[in-house]
């Protein structure tokens, strides 16, 4: 009986990968907008019916292909701060940035799922939470390292964070465990915004006719971003 229940297992999760990856393709053709079950349905030669099965509703199918996302997001980024020397904090700091754009560059339709246009009439569960903070995990323990060994010297005088942003901070670290002061923990926030706009811009054709070099670009601002933080060269 176990040996049956195992096998049906195999069988689902081979055919939810199959929905999943169809799903991908839709999103390269259609855009998350115009995600189908019907039509992956269709591709895969099954009833509509039997699709419900496995995801009961497009939004089902959508919050599966987010979490997908964030995950691989997540594992480029651990992966590339993991390579990388545990005490140079601005070489850790630049290989996840790195990894942020490579990652987006080859998977450019799940990237605008994430990071771009909201889907019409969709609303992401808290499900989603923990795969989103992956990457954001990430810089804060390079960040929160950095902090301990008092190697965060920040490039220029850098206003204190406003008082007005305490209830934030705070929202940030009921969510990741830290020891960084706001002053810092917004400097690395304003650094992640300014990663994944940057790599927006690329993606979504804001350099075109502006920026040519982009990879040298993009490594310059990173490194900008990374003086920022406080990251030494």
């Amino acid at each position: 009986m176990s040996a049956g229940r195992t096998a049906r297992e195999r069988v689902r999760a081979e055919l939810v990968r199959e929905i999943t990856e169809l799903a991908r393709r839709q999103l390269a053709t259609a855009g998350a907008a115009g995600l189908s079950l019907r039509a992956v349905a269709r591709e895969m030669g099954m009833v509509s019916s039997a699709i419900y099965r496995y995801f009961p509703s497009r939004d089902d199918l959508l919050t599966a292909l987010i979490i997908d996302g964030y995950n691989a997001v997540g594992d480029a980024v651990e992966r590339a701060d993991a390579e990388a020397g545990a005490g140079d904090f601005a070489g850790r700091w630049l290989a996840v940035c790195g990894a942020v754009r490579e990652w987006a560059l080859a998977h450019p339709h799940e990237y605008a799922l994430l990071y771009g246009s909201p889907v019409p009439g969709y609303e992401a569960p808290e499900d989603t939470v923990p795969a989103a903070l992956r990457d954001t995990v990430v810089l804060v323990r390079i960040v929160d390292a950095a902090h301990a060994a008092d190697a965060l010297d920040p490039a220029g005088p850098c206003p204190a964070a406003p008082p007005a942003l305490a209830g934030d901070m705070a929202r940030v670290r009921a969510h990741i465990p830290m020891e960084l002061p706001d002053d810092a923990l917004a400097r690395a926030l304003t650094a992640w915004a300014g990663l994944y706009g940057t790599v927006s811009f690329e993606l979504f054709g804001q350099f075109t006719n502006v920026i040519d070099a982009r990879a040298a670009y993009f490594d310059h601002t990173m490194t900008l971003l990374g003086r920022l933080v406080g990251f030494q060269p």
